[in-house]
Formats: C-alpha cells, structure tokens, sequence
C-alpha cells in the first residue's frame, strides 16, 4: 500500500505540481514559478540560470526564451534539460529531467501577445547572452526597434517556447531532523506510463 498521503496524494505527478505551484502563488512573495534552468553546453560543461516557467501542461513544462541565446543553444545543441523549482516558504521543490523541444506557432504567438508592450520590444532588442558595450546602447536599439515595429510587434522568429517532456520528476518536502520525505516519478521516453519510489533522504 503506498504511502503517499497528504500533498504526495494523485496518479498524475503534473497534477500534483500544478496543485504546489498553487500553494506557492499564495505563499511565495516573488515569483513563485521561477525554476533553476541546468543545461550542458558542447564540451559538457554544465549552465545553470533562473527562468520562468510558464505553463505546466498535461504532460509537460513550458517556458519562453530568445532560441540564440546561451540557454538556446544549448538546449537545442543537447535537446535534454533539467530544472529544479524550489519554494522555501513552503519547504518543498520539484525537480524535473528530460527531453527538450520548441513550442512555436499560436501558441508561442497568444504567450508573447499577453506580455507588457515594453517586455515584447525588449525580446526585439536584446542579443541575448551576447556582448554589450553599455546600457545606454540598449536603450537606443529599444528606442529602434519601437520606431521599427510600433505598438503591436509580431513576435520574433529567434523568440519562442521549450517544452520539457520528462522522463524524471521528483517531489521533495522538508521532513523533521532532515529526514526528507522524496517521491520520485520515472518513465522512459516516450512511454506515458510513470513508476514511483519513494527515496531516502
């Protein structure tokens, strides 16, 4: 009989996240979707940044980024990432491997469609990871690239979405003496089917 009672209880571990992301909207005081990003440029070397994430679909994990950025290509170099979101007002975080592929057309076009004016014409302006002279030479290419696309800018074609389609998710909540309680969710890829274990801390 499993003992996964309490926040551990589903059969759908996507579920089971949106239900802490929820917790943690009410908890968190800054961004409550933010995920530590780990990629492995060509030599192997290991990267690891903030992001955002912003869905958390039936079977996957969906974030947005300029696709020439570092974290860009990397993952499409490598097309595996892993990530870890971690809420210390709620003492938990998930942590999640697995294989990498863009999310493009309508619905990367209706995400960067809903985002403030200023942060569309910044994806337009910004070479992402790229070197910068100064801050007043991004300011000027903003300035260009409002001049160039006006109030309603299409989304960019080195702009868009990944999607994270794991092999791996791991649910992890603080326990007394650190006796951590950790349940660990596997598949293969490509299979829909998850074996869970529960792991020592």
């Amino acid at each position: 009989m499993s003992d996964r009672t309490g926040i551990f209880t589903g059969d759908d571990p996507f579920i089971i996240a949106r239900r802490w992301l929820e917790e943690a909207e009410q908890a968190e005081i800054n961004d409550p979707n933010a995920i530590a990003l780990s990629t492995v440029d060509k030599d192997g070397l290991p990267n690891v940044r903030m992001v955002l994430l912003k869905e958390i679909e039936d079977a996957a994990f969906v974030f947005y980024t300029n696709y020439e950025s570092k974290k860009g290509q990397e993952l499409d170099q490598a097309g595996k990432a892993a990530f870890v979101m971690h809420w210390k007002s709620l003492r938990r975080q998930i942590r999640v491997r697995g294989i990498v592929n863009h999310v493009e057309g309508p619905q990367a076009d209706a995400y960067y469609k809903s985002r403030s004016l200023k942060s569309r014409l910044g994806a337009w302006a910004s070479k992402q990871s790229r070197p910068l002279s100064s801050r007043s030479a991004l300011m000027a290419e903003v300035a260009k690239v409002t001049a160039l696309h006006g109030p309603n800018p299409a989304r960019p074609s080195f702009w868009g979405g990944y999607r994270i389609d794991p092999v791996e998710i791991e649910f992890w909540a603080d326990g007394a003496f650190r006796l951590h309680d950790r349940f660990v969710w596997r598949r293969e890829i490509g299979e829909k089917n998850w074996a869970v274990t529960r792991l020592n801390p």
